[in-house]
């Protein structure tokens, strides 16, 4: 009976020991920290966290009296001795890990970490890919290199370069840093162009091989991203090969600043090796507690304490513990314990020397990792906290310059601000957005003293001069060409080259190249493809811009324009001496004389009784009748209309006139001014319906462009090497051996058609294109000789060269691409005709009608008085003279019919 009550009675004892042993708040925390001791980052980072834990144990408002220890092992820049100095920090129930400083040990630490469930925090490690999920254990309080990178690359975009040699060490933290530089240039349409990467152990005769054979290279802007050396090895080779002058650039990243903020005062001298070199500093904002920590580590330094200088490594690393302290602090408030348990797997290998049976899992792991992702604290390097990616939230760079062994800050970066000259601190929520026009930094002393932006990258030298391909032409030498095989080149193209390489504002030595053997016209297509692979570095000629080119090298601004189109026989109208009678047909030249002579005859008629202009002798009067017609051709007659029906006649006979004057001398001009075609043809589709063969000149891209782009057949293409082929082919036609057309660039054509009167350009123009140079992909030199090239048609001088070459014999101008308008024929002009004709008909009818009944009213009254005629007179003798009379009539002035009519009398006698 006693048994089964003691039974229960040591249960509950149990109990409440154990429960009163958990509820207990432990004692110590253990923390481990990996990191190479004897290094730059290493000797101050070890100093700080020691004292960092000195400050933890001895503030009693943090873990309320449970200690803090830091376990130390020393990796030796070594990925494989940092993997095994791991297990002997873990095997003191450590809570968490402080470092490393390398990021190659922390990819390995990292997943150590993720299996056994403990915090891994650097100060140090930069990787940008260790912020990828594959390492949930893994924080960082320094800035990771994405945002270094993003900065670098501000920086080489804000000085205006577009290519860059990559200098780095070949391990993850090399490699991945330079990546995402890569990645970050290209959104500034820059680039990687060379990358030279070295071994982890490298030496000088590895810097020296290096850098030799980067000598040879294009850019001249370096950005070296290795390990902290305080040897400067890399600078101090460069200076012995001559590469520090200012010809190049040298930019670093926060690897540099570290450095030599490690340097003691008296180390200073090592900084000549660096003048003009620009480096970024990760960015602490200045404070009291940073002004207070710089005071007691100098004091430390007396006290041989700390054997370093102070850098921005040293400081992270001190605000690292104490972020590890506070959110144990956390931890331990809400939880109360610290517990660990083993991994069952392990636990049940085979046992073996190595005891990984021993390794246990921190059961608060993750809660602690997230009471650390969590931390907001004001440190030494301002306020640390971290971002989605487990990143210390950015502060941004410094940006410094070493200058006669002086270290200037010249500038500042955020990712919200860009480059400024006020610390970020002024400028944070200032403004969420920036454009690189806001950009300013201070002046930048550069490698050799000089104060002006370096170019950043050097074509060629003297010893290696640029290699000019330039086409061999067999015809159109005008445009360029080899002089009898003695490598001597010249033509427009050559010529317009030479103006623009003058106003380059660099030297750029050159070696032309002729490509082809000058006895028929090369491949442009295959041209520029060895530009593309390098056998060229550039290529100067008549070369067309076109589409598939453009894909595989740059082009300069063009320097002239051209495009293709379609040359036929033509039927020169201009030398035939009668053209002026072309604009009509012989139909409507007589309709025109005929109503001259009718609106003649028609308004003497009516103005005669009423204008004294239009009386006279009959051969004054003939006269006056036909000058009077033709001079409405002018703007003002000698003579004016006085009838009402003279002048309706004369209103509609003007505006007839109006008209016809109107399109003669517009289809005179058109005559005059364009080649009358000789061929059905009239422009790219009616000839490639045709089916006549093609002439296309040889190594023209109007080849590919008939065949891949209108589809026209091979077999109807027919290739013309010179302008005499051009012109025999032309001659003999489509149906004698010849073509129906020839297709080729406009300025060719030009310069064929000022020499040939026969053949003429027909249709528009149905391809646009222009000249250039080629030159290699994402070349400098393609943007600098563009510019030139718009400074010489600016200034007229393109249009002198032009001149100098095809304007000896008058300049071939473009020839009008239409065929010549048909003659005007009377049907055209019928309604118009018709109008004249009825209103003058109508007129005159109208006159003779009035002039009638004047005259039947003159007879009644003559009847009223004795006939002087003998009654005997014969009836065709009173009929001659009654047609005598009537004439005579007509003939009298109005107003003498008018008295006539009122006082009675002959009007015969009161003519004057």
């Amino acid at each position: 009976m006693r048994q089964g009550v003691a039974l229960p009675l040591h249960t509950l004892i149990w109990v409440f020991l154990t429960g009163s042993l958990y509820c207990q708040r432990p004692s110590v925390v253990n923390i481990g920290a990996i990191f190479t001791f004897n290094s730059v980052i290493g000797r101050v980072a070890k100093t700080a966290m020691e004292a960092a834990v000195s400050d933890v144990n001895a503030d009693p408002r943090i873990l309320n009296g449970t200690e803090l220890r830091l376990h130390m092992e020393d990796a030796n820049c070594s990925v494989f001795l940092g993997s095994v100095e791991v297990f002997q920090v873990l095997d003191k129930s450590i809570v968490a890990i402080v470092g490393p400083q390398s990021s190659s040990i922390a990819h390995m630490i990292s997943e150590i970490a993720n299996g056994l469930q403990v915090p891994l925090i650097s100060y140090a490690a930069t990787d940008p890919s260790l912020s990828a999920l594959q390492f949930p254990f893994f924080l960082r309080t320094t800035q990771s290199d994405a945002y270094q990178m993003a900065a670098m690359a501000d920086l080489i975009d804000f000085y205006g370069w577009k290519e860059v040699i990559a200098v780095y060490v070949d391990d993850d933290y090399g490699r991945n840093g330079v990546y995402t530089l890569g990645h970050e240039l290209g959104k500034k349409m820059s680039r990687i162009s060379y990358k030279l990467a070295l071994p982890v152990q490298f030496n000088l005769s590895d810097i020296t091989e290096l850098l030799n054979k980067s000598k040879v290279l294009g850019p001249r802007v370096y950005v070296v991203h290795v390990d902290p050396d305080p040897r400067l090895r890399i600078f101090t080779v460069a200076k012995q090969l001559q590469m520090m002058t200012s010809s190049y650039v040298w930019l670093a990243t926060d690897w540099l600043s570290t450095t030599v903020d490690s340097f003691s005062p008296t180390n200073r001298t090592s900084l000549t090796v660096l003048e003009g070199v620009v480096t970024l500093r990760q960015h602490i904002p200045q404070s009291n507690r940073k002004r207070a920590f710089i005071s007691r580590w100098k004091k430390m330094q007396k006290e041989g304490l700390a054997s370093s200088e102070l850098n921005a490594y040293g400081l992270y690393a001190y605000d690292t513990v104490w972020a590890v302290a506070h959110s144990i602090e956390n931890f331990i408030n809400e939880y109360r314990n610290i517990s660990f348990s083993f991994v069952d797997r392990l636990h049940d290998m085979k046992p073996s020397k190595i005891e990984l049976g021993k390794l246990k899992v921190f059961d608060g792991g993750s809660l602690l990792r997230r009471k650390l992702l969590k931390t907001n604290m004001s440190g030494l390097t301002g306020q640390v906290q971290f971002n989605e990616d487990r990143n210390r939230v950015i502060g941004g760079y410094d940006v410094i310059n070493i200058d006669q062994m002086t270290i200037r800050t010249v500038g500042f970066w955020t990712n919200y601000s860009g480059f400024s000259v006020s610390p970020p601190k002024t400028l944070k929520g200032r403004r969420s957005s920036y454009s690189p026009l806001d950009y300013k930094l201070d002046n930048v002393t550069w490698p050799g003293g000089n104060t002006e932006r370096p170019r950043g990258w050097v074509i060629a030298d003297n010893e290696k001069p640029l290699r000019i391909g330039v086409p061999n032409r067999a015809s159109f030498v005008e445009f360029v060409t080899e002089l009898n095989d003695s490598h001597t080149v010249q033509g427009y193209c050559i010529d317009v080259f030479t103006e623009a390489r003058k106003l380059v504002p660099y030297d750029i030595p050159y070696r032309f190249e002729p490509f082809g053997d000058g006895l028929s016209n090369p491949s442009y297509d295959e041209l520029v493809k060895m530009v593309a692979e390098n056998v060229f570095d550039a290529a100067v000629g008549d070369i067309a811009i076109v589409k598939n080119r453009t894909l595989i090298v740059d082009f300069s601004q063009p320097y002239a324009t051209t495009g293709l189109v379609i040359v036929a026989p033509i039927d020169n109208s201009k030398s035939n001496a009668w053209v002026f009678l072309k604009p009509f047909t012989w139909e409507m030249w007589c309709v025109t004389a005929a109503f001259f002579v009718m609106i003649a005859v028609v308004i003497w008629t009516l103005e005669h009784r009423v204008n004294k202009d239009f009386r006279g002798p009959p051969k004054r009067q003939l006269v006056t009748m036909f000058l009077f017609s033709f001079s409405t051709l002018f703007k003002k007659n000698q003579e004016d209309t006085v009838s009402p029906l003279g002048r309706m006649v004369m209103v509609v006979w003007l505006f007839l006139l109006m008209v016809i004057t109107s399109s003669y001398t517009a289809n005179l001009t058109s005559i005059l001014t364009v080649q009358q075609l000789s061929s059905p043809i009239t422009g790219i589709d009616s000839l490639i319906a045709s089916n006549w063969p093609i002439g296309y000149q040889v190594g023209s891209f109007a080849y590919s462009y008939l065949t891949e782009s209108l589809y026209i057949p091979r077999s109807r293409l027919v290739q013309l090497g010179s302008p005499e082929e051009y012109e025999k082919a032309l001659r003999q036609g489509p149906y004698d051996g010849g073509v129906g057309a020839i297709i080729d660039e406009l300025t060719y054509i030009e310069l064929f058609l000022s020499r040939q009167t026969d053949f003429g350009i027909i249709g528009q123009t149905f391809t646009r294109s222009g000249w250039g140079f080629a030159f290699q992909r994402d070349s400098p030199l393609a943007i600098d000789m563009s510019t030139a090239i718009l400074k010489l048609s600016e200034s007229g001088e393109l249009q002198k060269i032009h001149e100098k070459w095809f304007c000896k014999m008058g300049c071939p101008s473009e020839k009008n691409l239409e065929s010549e308008p048909n003659q005007l024929k009377l049907i055209s002009f019928w309604g118009l005709y018709l109008l004249c004709g009825v209103f003058t008909i109508s007129a005159l009818l109208i006159f003779l009608l009035r002039v009638v009944l004047q005259f039947v009213r003159y007879k009644k009254q003559q009847a009223v008085t004795p006939s002087t005629l003998s009654s005997s007179s014969s009836w065709s003798s009173r009929f001659s003279e009654s047609i005598y009379n009537f004439v005579d009539f007509i003939d009298e002035k109005e107003e003498a019919i008018k008295r006539m009519f009122i006082h009675g009398g002959n009007p015969q006698g009161q003519a004057t």
